[in-house]
């Protein structure tokens, strides 16, 4: 059988694990500045602690784990359908949960394919399926918080790098397998830290090489716009039709608000939305008059003006930023400020995202504990750096010298040559066999090693190393203390 790999799954070269780890090292580098502290958290959690965290969609997005690799055909399907539905009660009532299983469904199809569709809604009252892959790290860290929260001092800033799991459907920049490389505040509302993060994801690009904009909005401001329009028992509606105006445009914008019931009055009141000029701060002016009828509203844009203030008096570059009243970010939980990323020069989606969420911790029984948090699309940079030919000729990781091999006598010099270089915390490689020089600069080239230690009889005899350039093709002599300065 042709072995394969799983679709939105990838295989890393040596290569591609070198670029991915020149993002996680720069990622890292900058959180570190900030004071932040590396966490992990395990890929599975249980699937209480994470349904119901991401909405309806997102719950439809988790990968849930089977009890045990046989518990469908051992269970389940061995069993004849009057056992299978026996079976189900059984675990329904086991379950003490009232589980609305679609039980007439399994008895009037007996095909596989129905009798999956209904238990995948419903794993887990029918103790099938207690675990799942874990969708994000922000659900897992608030729930590590509340079972930590004895050990953590508060504000706690952590960062996490982890792979996360999608049931999606895989595409370009779309995976079912990836990073996310996230950092987090916990235990404080002070909005010095939305500003932070608008420092930390300008530092990260600019380190990158990478020209991006950081569009931001603040969930409270969509709040007040939907009570401006008299529409706010429609509010996750009215915000998922915003949130769609890159793509839709106004005019279908205002087609689908007013099929969803908003009033000719309130779509009129949204068109500043779209029409909004000047910088910035007047921006947010404009949205401020808009949504003035509602507390809330008036709230979120105050708060927004804070966090500039804080960019200001710090210097900030604002042309890196830009204020989207449409912005709204998908996950159910954000409550303030929101964030999203998108790279210049390249068709792909955001690459970064974040926001406040002030009561997730609440969700696991620690009430009243504000956070703060972004995520790196580690997957999505890469492709970008890469589209861009933006990635470095030569990695940290990489050797940086090949030591040659010549011959018996020749092979124990450069042994101890490549031992005193790695010593001296130089990366060094050994050709590991006696060849032709042409064929150990083919190696080395093949591997983007920028230097090559020729190491003959005249070199042993004087003690002294040629050193080749495989850039520049110069060579010249060194010893091997002058080597190692060279090389360091």
């Amino acid at each position: 059988m042709k072995p394969t790999l799983p679709k939105g799954t990838r295989d890393f070269s040596p290569l591609e694990m070198s670029r991915r780890n020149y993002i996680f090292d720069t990622i890292r580098a900058v959180f570190r500045t900030y004071g932040y502290q590396q966490i992990e958290t395990p890929a599975m959690e249980n699937l209480s602690t994470l349904t119901g965290k991401y909405g309806d969609e997102g719950d439809k997005l988790i990968f849930k784990v089977l009890n045990s690799g046989e518990y469908l055909g051992g269970k389940i399907f061995n069993k004849t359908k009057e056992n299978l539905l026996s079976f189900l009660d059984n675990q329904i009532e086991k379950s003490k949960k009232i589980a609305p299983l679609s039980l007439q469904d399994i008895w009037d199809n007996e095909t596989e394919k129905s009798v999956l569709e209904v238990l995948k809604m419903h794993m887990q009252e029918v103790g099938i399926s207690e675990k799942a892959l874990r969708y994000d790290l922000t659900v897992p860290f608030a729930r590590y918080v509340v079972m930590n929260r004895n050990d953590i001092t508060f504000p706690f800033k952590r960062y996490q790098v982890q792979p996360v799991w999608r049931a999606d459907r895989p595409q370009k920049g779309r995976y079912r397998e990836f990073y996310q490389f996230d950092a987090d505040v916990v235990g404080s509302p002070s909005l010095v830290y939305e500003a932070e993060f608008f420092q930390i994801f300008a530092e990260v690009f600019k380190r990158l090489g990478t020209s991006v904009t950081i569009k931001y909005n603040n969930r409270k401001v969509l709040n007040g716009i939907t009570e401006a329009i008299g529409a706010q028992d429609k509010f996750v509606e009215v915000v998922t039709i915003i949130d769609k105006l890159d793509k839709i445009g106004v005019e279908k914008v205002n087609e689908e608000l007013a099929v969803l019931g908003v009033t000719p009055s309130g779509i009129d009141k949204l068109q500043v939305l779209f029409t909004l000029q000047g910088g910035d701060k007047e921006k947010l002016e404009a949205i401020k008059t808009t949504v003035s009828s509602s507390e809330i509203g008036v709230k979120g844009v105050e708060e927004l003006q804070a966090v500039l203030s804080y960019l200001e008096a710090a210097n900030f570059d604002f042309s890196t930023i830009e204020f989207d009243p449409s912005l709204a970010r998908g996950l159910s939980y954000y409550t303030g400020a929101i964030f999203e990323v998108k790279a210049h020069g390249v068709q792909i989606g955001s690459i970064c995202g974040g926001g406040r969420y002030d009561d997730l911790t609440g969700l696991f029984g620690l009430p009243n504990v504000s956070g703060v948090g972004i995520s790196f699309g580690v997957d999505r940079i890469y492709d970008v750096l890469n589209e861009l030919n933006l990635f470095p000729e030569t990695m940290a990781d990489a050797a940086k010298v090949l030591v040659t091999n010549f011959g018996v006598d020749e092979e124990k010099f450069s042994f101890n040559l490549v031992t005193k270089l790695r010593a001296a915390g130089i990366n060094a490689d050994m050709y590991p066999t006696q060849a032709k020089l042409g064929k150990q600069f083919e190696y080395a080239d093949k591997k983007k090693i920028p230097f090559v230690a020729v190491i003959g009889a005249d070199e042993m005899a004087n003690n002294v190393v040629n050193l080749k350039d495989m850039v520049s093709g110069v060579q010249e002599k060194y010893t091997v203390e002058e080597l190692i300065g060279k090389l360091k």
